[in-house]
C-alpha cells in the first residue's frame, strides 16, 4: 500500500480519489485550505492536512511530501482572478514538483485538462487565458523534472455518476467530451497503482466505453 498526499483534497475529484485510494488501503493526506472542510475529509478516510499551497515554500512543501510515495495535484485558484490563478495553478504548483523531487517522492500526478499546452490556443484577453497558460507552464515544468510523471487531460467535468468507462483522445465534439468528476478519480487511482505504465504520458480522456484499466492499458 502506498503513501499519497492530494493536493486540493475538498475538490469533487479529490474526495472521491481520496475515497477511492483508502478503501483500497492506501494512506492518503489531503491538503486542504479550510479547517471547515476536514469532515469532509475524514469521511472519505484520508486525514486532512490544513495548509495553503499558495503560502508554501519549496522547503515547507518538502516537509510535508516527506515519506510519500506520490503526490497528486487537484488544486485549482477556480478563476475570475488572474493573479492568483497565476500563484496557485502555475507558481504554487511547480513549487510542489520541486518539493517533490526533494522530498524523494516517486510518482506525481497532475490533473490537467483536454488541450492543455503551449499551443492552447486562447487569447490572452479571454477570461480563460490565465488558467490555459498556467497550466501550460506547470505541465511543462513537471515534464521537464526527474519526477515519474502522469498528466490527466479529462474533457469538460461534470457530476454524472461514473461509468467506469472512457475514450482516449481528443476527437468528437464538446458534448462528446464530456467526463464525469468520478470518472476522473477512477483514471487516477489507476494512474497511482500503476505508475509505471502510465508514466512520462498525457493522458487525454472523457467519457466513453472502454473500460478505464483497458484502455490505460492500451497507451502505447
Amino acid at each position: 500500500m502506498s503513501e499519497i498526499t492530494i493536493i486540493g483534497g475538498h475538490g469533487k475529484v479529490a474526495l472521491q480519489l481520496s475515497r477511492l485510494l483508502s478503501t483500497q488501503g492506501d494512506t492518503v493526506n489531503a491538503v486542504i485550505r479550510k479547517r471547515e472542510q476536514s469532515q469532509d475529509v475524514e469521511n472519505t478516510g484520508a486525514t486532512p492536512v490544513v495548509a495553503d499551497v499558495q503560502e508554501l515554500d519549496v522547503e515547507a512543501m518538502t516537509e510535508l511530501f516527506s515519506g510519500q510515495d506520490a503526490v497528486v495535484w487537484s488544486a485549482g485558484a477556480g478563476g475570475g482572478d488572474p493573479e492568483r490563478t497565476y500563484a496557485v495553478d502555475r507558481d504554487a504548483a511547480i513549487r510542489s514538483m520541486d518539493a517533490a523531487q526533494a522530498a524523494g517522492v516517486t510518482h506525481y500526478v497532475m490533473v490537467s485538462y483536454m488541450g492543455a499546452g503551449q499551443d492552447h490556443g486562447v487569447p490572452e484577453d479571454n477570461d480563460f487565458y490565465s488558467y490555459a497558460q498556467s497550466k501550460a507552464d506547470a505541465d511543462d515544468h513537471l515534464r521537464a523534472s526527474s519526477l515519474e510523471w502522469t498528466i490527466l487531460g479529462p474533457g469538460a467535468l461534470t457530476d454524472d455518476d461514473p461509468s467506469g468507462e472512457i475514450t482516449l483522445g481528443r476527437a468528437g465534439s464538446d458534448d462528446e467530451k464530456k467526463t464525469a468528476r468520478g470518472n476522473v478519480a477512477l483514471v487516477a487511482a489507476r494512474a497511482l497503482a500503476d505508475p509505471r505504465g502510465t508514466a512520462g504520458k498525457f493522458i487525454e480522456f472523457s467519457d466513453g466505453d472502454t473500460p478505464i484499466a483497458e484502455a490505460l492499458e492500451n497507451l502505447g
